[in-house]
């Protein structure tokens, strides 16, 4: 492919929650992306890009000319457990720590485009729990998609949590229809109404209004099976 052809293409930036259950969706979307001609650029923490090499072997992520992987801080200590880190722990340096970096990447991929030939940053695909790239995206002048590991109804049920604690329903709630407490995602099951997780989540469904768009899973397998070559 000449150096001309890649610069046409978009420039897609996918960024995961890092763990098992939000990278491998981002991934197939990602593929399925570059799949239909986007250049692709999928971005883990350093933890989580450590560890795919320590399973995948050395070269497992050195991708192609237009399908490559980098990396970020996650703003948490040195850990050696190869497992997936506390996710509470997670959220929160994700929620206070990451924009700058990620903000930073932005920036030297573009500055990169000159002398590589990769094309500039086109969109950000971020996880719907990773709305800090918000505010990386506008600071860049590009459309940002948020992507919902979660399923739709799963979605609406993290955006009740405010009105829930508000009304005070929270942890007793009567039933609506034939939605009760105990269907919704497990984080509001607390006493607490300044519970992180819970409160973490209302931030991320509330910030979620800004993105460009949103999807979720059932999205990604709808794509799959239009896709005949995927």
């Amino acid at each position: 492919m000449s150096s001309n052809e890649m610069t046409q293409k978009p420039h897609v930036v996918c960024i995961p929650f890092p763990a098992q259950g939000h990278i491998k969706p981002m991934l197939c979307l990602a593929k399925l992306l570059h799949h239909r001609g986007f250049h692709i650029t999928f971005v883990n923490t350093e933890y989580n890009h450590k560890r795919l090499l320590r399973s995948r072997g050395p070269s497992a992520l050195d991708g192609l000319p237009s399908f490559r992987f980098r990396t970020i801080p996650d703003g948490l200590p040195p850990s050696n457990a190869d497992a997936t880190q506390d996710v509470p722990t997670l959220c929160r340096s994700s929620r206070d720590l990451c924009l700058p970096y990620f903000r930073d990447l932005l920036q030297t991929l573009d500055e990169e485009s000159a002398t590589s030939g990769s094309p500039l940053v086109s969109c950000v695909v971020s996880d719907g729990v990773m709305s800090f790239t918000l505010d990386a995206a506008e600071a860049a002048g590009v459309p940002l998609v948020l992507f919902w590991t979660t399923s739709a109804c799963g979605f609406m049920g993290y955006v009740q949590y405010r009105s829930l604690i508000d009304k005070g329903l929270s942890p007793q709630i009567p039933g609506m229809g034939s939605i009760s407490l105990r269907d919704l995602p497990s984080f509001i099951r607390t006493t607490d109404p300044h519970d992180f997780m819970v409160n973490f989540a209302s931030l991320q469904t509330e910030r979620a209004k800004r993105a460009s768009a949103n999807l979720n899973l059932l999205h990604l397998f709808q794509y799959k099976k239009l896709s005949k070559e995927f």
